[in-house]
């Protein structure tokens, strides 16, 4: 195997959570009596550049489909995330009527929208046709395709190049990083800015969220090596944030090499924290796998106890993340009888490998469950704040990482 960035073998492991279908195809029921794809889902880690990278994987077309189900506006949180972010930059970079802003992996317009409300001119590139017609119905242009270097090269010759290029949770999922990047550089401005947000594979090691790991998510991220693709396409990280968001992200900041964006310092002590955590040392990647077990153990350990005492166990949330552990753990439905979800695409369908059934959150209202099991931990506070009624007839709540802890 050859690194996806910098073409060294790649041959120290990090996690080998067997096979499993991709965490995003949702199932009806009229799937289950057929075969069911599944894929390789290890990960192993580059030594020459720290690119974390899954070591086998499906073509995009057959993970990122016309009916694709995740919509990002289906998160309260996330809508408020975005509004944010939308406003910050557009009073940093002061963005105007006269800006062009580009966000690749625009998905259903929860950000773009902000930017149509104030004027300012948006393109979205979404390659799923079932979000980007919901981007479209707000009012916001749509470029449906894969973004890399030639549709960046593309749009810059057609007069679109961009003061501002957004993505956020996209640039792990790209198979190949040098050619998206490439057209990140290529329809930027010449003093224009580019910000990524991405989990940060510093909290993946420190929270053991194993869970994150899924065949979307081509890479794992840390500064050191987003640092090392930007230099290799003529970019430069010129500034960093620390976000709250899917467990601890961080957006960068980007620029091309010979712009004049200072380098603030904390790029450098973002970098210091992550060889200080041995994001390094070959010894650091080597020791996650018993991590990755001990969790799922764990959760497999209360669904057990649970069942043998008569207590019900309901989950929430069809996330990508909760199929990885699901799928890993080998729970099915006689452990796990449903999963609810505010997603009117996932309602009425089934979770991947495990076949559980997903139903809307009415049903956890019906069936007063002892537990809930929350599956994206990282949105759990929200979920327990909807569901609060059910805590008040004594529901309580579980989540399985970083540990399993019972609320």
């Amino acid at each position: 195997m050859k690194c996806r960035h910098c073409k060294s073998p790649v041959d120290l492991d990090f996690l080998d959570l067997g096979f499993a279908p991709p965490s995003n195809a949702y199932l009806t029921r009229a799937d289950l009596a057929a075969p069911e794809t599944t894929f390789p889902l290890r990960v192993k880690v580059c030594r020459a550049c720290r690119l974390v990278q899954t070591e086998d994987y499906a073509g995009a077309e057959a993970l990122f489909s016309a009916d694709y189900a995740y919509f990002s506006s289906t998160s309260k949180g996330w809508l408020a995330h975005a509004a944010r972010y939308s406003e910050m930059i557009t009073q940093r970079l002061g963005l105007g009527p006269e800006s062009r802003v580009i966000e690749v992996a625009s998905n259903d317009g929860y950000l773009l929208r902000n930017f149509v409300g104030a004027g300012i001119p948006c393109l979205g590139i979404e390659p799923t046709d079932s979000t980007a017609e919901a981007a479209e119905a707000l009012g916001i242009p749509v470029l449906r395709a894969f973004f890399g270097a030639t549709l960046g090269q593309t749009i810059a010759n057609d007069g679109g190049a961009a003061d501002l290029i957004c993505g956020n949770n996209v640039f792990a999922h790209v198979p190949d990083i040098n050619d998206f990047t490439a057209g990140l550089k290529a329809a930027l401005k010449p003093e224009g800015v580019i910000t990524l947000e991405f989990p940060h594979f510093l909290q993946l090691v420190a929270q053991a969220q194993f869970d994150t790991v899924y065949h979307e998510h081509f890479s794992y991220l840390s500064l050191l090596a987003v640092s090392r693709i930007f230099a290799a396409a003529g970019l430069r990280v010129f500034d960093i944030d620390h976000l709250p968001t899917h467990g601890g992200s961080l957006r960068v900041y980007g620029c091309h090499a010979e712009a004049p964006h200072e380098t603030t310092s904390r790029v450098a002590a973002c970098l210091d924290d992550e060889r200080a955590a041995g994001l390094e040392d070959d010894a650091t990647y080597a020791a996650f796998q018993t991590r990755a077990d001990t969790v799922k153990n764990d959760l497999l350990r209360f669904l057990l106890d649970a069942r043998a005492e008569g207590r019900s166990v309901a989950g929430y949330g069809a996330a990508a993340k909760g199929n990885t552990l699901l799928n890993y753990a080998g729970v099915k439905p006689d452990l796990l009888p449903f999963v609810c979800d505010a997603a009117p695409a996932k309602q009425g369908k089934f979770m991947p490998g495990s076949h559980i059934p997903i139903l809307p959150p009415e049903a956890l209202t019906e069936a007063q469950p002892d537990y809930v099991l929350i599956l994206p931990w990282n949105i759990a506070d929200e979920v327990r704040a909807q569901l609060s009624h059910l805590a008040d007839q004594g529901t309580r709540f579980v989540t399985a990482v970083p540990e399993l802890t019972i609320t």
